[in-house]
C-alpha cells in the first residue's frame, strides 16, 4: 500500500483525479482511496502533518512493502524552476539537519510561510511527516518529494496552480514510488 500525506486539498485532487481515488473519512481526516493508495490531507503544519501520519500509521497494518510519502508544493529560490520535482533527504527544522538520504535535495521546513528569499526551498509539513514515520521502525520505505510552486511568493500560488504543478509530475512521483529508490 501506498500512504500519502498531503497537506491542501489541492495536491490531493491531483492524485483523485489520475488514480480515480474515492472518498472517504479516517475519523476527522478526509482520506482519498483506492485499492493501492491511501491519502490523507492533513492541513497545513507540522503539527497537522504529524497528527495525520500518525492517523494512518495507527489505523492501518504496516508491512514491508508499504510506502509512506509527504508529497506537495514548496516555495525555492530562483534557481529552481517552477514545476520542478524535488525528492528530498535531508530536513533543516529549527536550526537542526535531519538526515535521511544525504545525496538528495535539502529541505527547510518553516512555521510560517515565507516571503522573504531563503536559500534553500521550503515547506511547512515535511518535518512532522518525517518525526511521526522516523519513530516507527516497521516503516521501511518512505519519501519526501516536493514541487516547486513559487520564488517565495506563496500569494502567487492558486488551486489550479497547486493541482496542475503535481499532476504535471504525477509520472516521475510514480516512477519514484514504485521504485523506492531514490532516481
Amino acid at each position: 500500500m501506498i500512504y500519502i500525506v498531503t497537506a491542501l486539498k489541492p495536491e490531493a485532487q491531483a492524485f483523485v483525479d489520475y488514480y480515480k481515488l474515492k472518498k472517504t473519512k479516517l475519523q476527522d481526516h478526509t482520506l482519498f482511496y483506492n485499492e493501492n493508495i491511501k491519502l490523507i490531507i492533513s492541513g497545513m503544519g507540522v503539527a497537522n502533518a504529524r497528527a495525520a501520519t500518525q492517523r494512518l500509521i495507527n489505523h492501518y497494518d504496516i508491512t514491508d512493502d508499504d510506502i509512506y510519502a509527504n508529497i506537495g508544493i514548496c516555495g525555492a529560490p530562483k534557481c529552481y524552476n517552477i514545476g520542478e520535482l524535488l525528492q528530498c533527504g535531508v530536513i533543516i527544522y529549527h536550526e537542526i539537519s535531519y538526515t535521511f538520504n544525504s545525496d538528495l535535495a535539502v529541505l527547510h521546513c518553516v512555521d510560517e510561510e515565507q516571503k522573504s528569499m531563503q536559500d534553500l526551498p521550503v515547506d511547512m509539513e515535511s518535518f512532522g511527516f518525517y518525526d511521526a514515520v522516523i519513530h516507527n521502525p516497521a516503516i521501511q520505505n518512505f519519501f519526501v518529494i516536493k514541487i516547486v510552486s513559487d520564488h517565495f511568493q506563496p500569494d502567487s500560488v492558486t488551486k489550479e496552480s497547486t493541482k496542475t504543478l503535481l499532476f504535471q509530475q504525477m509520472q516521475a512521483i510514480e516512477k519514484i514510488l514504485n521504485s523506492k529508490e531514490p532516481l
